[in-house]
C-alpha cells in the first residue's frame, strides 16, 4: 500500500500470468477502481475460476471500499479479464482507451466475431486521450500511450488536496521494470516506433512520479517481483529506454527482440474474450459457450480435409 496521503494502492500479483492488478481508492471517501483484474483460466481444460478477482473485491469490502470503475489499461493477450464478473458484483462500470476499436476492428475478423461491431463493444466509458475522471477526490487523467496495442492507456491520479505529492500512473504493458524494460510492439497494430514515443511521454513526467506496471518477470539478478518504479529510476537505468537511448535504436532493438518471441500462451482466448471487455460469446443450444481458434497451416496439404 502507498504511504499516507494521496490514494491507497494495493497489489495483486497472478504469477499464473505475471499480471498485477490494482485496488486503488480515495482515502478522504473510500470510493475506488480495479484496474486489470485477471480471470483465472485453465488453458488445458478451459475452466474459468474468479478466486483472483473475488480476493480483489474481499479486500475492497474489508477496507470499507465501494468500487466505481473497473478500467482496462488495454486488450490483453496474456490473460482473460475478469471486469465483467465484477461489474456484476459492484455495479462498476468498465473503462478503457478509445482506439480499443481498432482493436476489434482488427481482431474481429481473425475469429469471425460475428457478434461484435468496432464501436467499442461491451465497454462502458471510451476515454479519450487527456480526459479525466474522478474517483471519489482523487483526479484521473487518460494518458493514450499507443505501441504495444493501438488502444494501450496510462491512467495518470493526483490529490488535489496534496498537490505537493507525486503522481501515480499505472502504465500498463508500454514499461516494465526499470530492470526489466519494455513491451513488445510486434502484435497486429503495434509499432516500436510509436510505442518509444509513448514511453517518452510517460517519462517526460516529474522524476518522481511512481508507475505502477502491469506485469513482472523478474529481472535477472532480482529474486522477487516487482511492480513500482518511479520516472527517475527508469531513464537512468531501463535497458532499453534510459536516457541517451535513441529512438531509431530502439526501434532497431525492439523490431529484432521481438521477432524472436512466441506468442503468449493465452494469446487466442485472451483476445477474443477481451475485445468484448472480458465477456465470453453466447452459449450455444446446448448451453456450452465456446472460443475459436483459427488455423493456419504452414504447407497447403498440412491440413486434412
Amino acid at each position: 500500500m502507498a504511504e499516507t496521503g494521496g490514494p491507497a494502492i494495493r497489489a495483486f500479483f497472478d504469477e499464473a500470468t505475471n499480471t498485477v492488478s490494482y485496488l486503488v481508492w480515495d482515502r478522504a471517501t473510500m470510493r475506488g477502481a480495479v484496474i486489470d483484474p485477471v480471470l483465472d483460466w485453465d488453458n488445458r481444460s478451459g475452466e474459468a475460476d474468479t478466486r483472483s478477482a473475488a480476493a480483489i473485491l474481499k479486500a475492497a469490502e474489508d477496507d470499507g471500499v465501494a468500487v466505481d470503475w473497473v478500467l482496462e489499461t488495454h486488450v490483453h493477450a496474456d490473460h482473460l479479464s475478469a471486469a465483467p464478473w465484477i461489474k456484476t458484483r459492484t455495479g462498476a462500470p468498465i473503462g478503457i482507451g478509445a482506439r480499443v476499436k481498432e482493436v476489434q476492428a482488427i481482431f474481429r475478423p481473425v475469429f469471425d466475431l460475428r457478434d461484435i461491431t468496432p464501436d467499442g463493444g461491451d465497454f462502458d466509458r471510451l476515454f479519450g486521450d487527456g480526459e479525466s475522471f474522478r474517483i471519489g477526490t482523487l483526479v484521473v487523467e487518460v494518458l493514450h500511450t499507443p505501441g504495444h496495442t493501438p488502444a494501450c492507456a496510462a491512467y495518470k491520479i493526483t490529490d488535489p488536496q496534496a498537490p505537493w505529492r507525486a503522481s501515480d500512473v499505472f502504465v500498463g504493458d508500454t514499461l516494465f521494470m526499470h530492470d526489466y524494460g519494455t513491451a513488445r510492439a510486434d502484435f497486429p497494430g503495434g509499432c516500436a516506433r510509436t510505442l518509444y514515443r509513448s514511453i517518452r511521454r510517460l517519462l517526460d513526467l516529474p522524476p518522481e512520479t511512481r508507475l505502477w506496471m502491469c506485469h513482472d518477470y523478474k529481472a535477472p539478478g532480482r529474486d522477487v517481483f516487482a511492480w513500482q518504479s518511479t520516472v527517475a529510476e527508469q531513464r537512468a537505468h531501463n535497458p532499453h529506454v534510459k536516457d541517451g537511448q535513441s529512438e531509431e535504436e530502439f526501434v532497431a532493438f525492439r523490431t529484432a527482440r521481438d521477432a524472436k518471441l512466441s506468442a503468449p500462451a493465452l494469446l487466442l482466448p485472451s483476445i477474443q474474450v477481451n475485445i468484448r471487455a472480458g465477456r465470453f460469446p453466447r452459449a450455444e443450444a446446448n448451453g456450452v459457450r465456446y472460443l475459436r481458434i483459427p488455423v493456419k497451416p504452414k504447407a497447403a496439404d498440412a491440413v486434412l480435409s
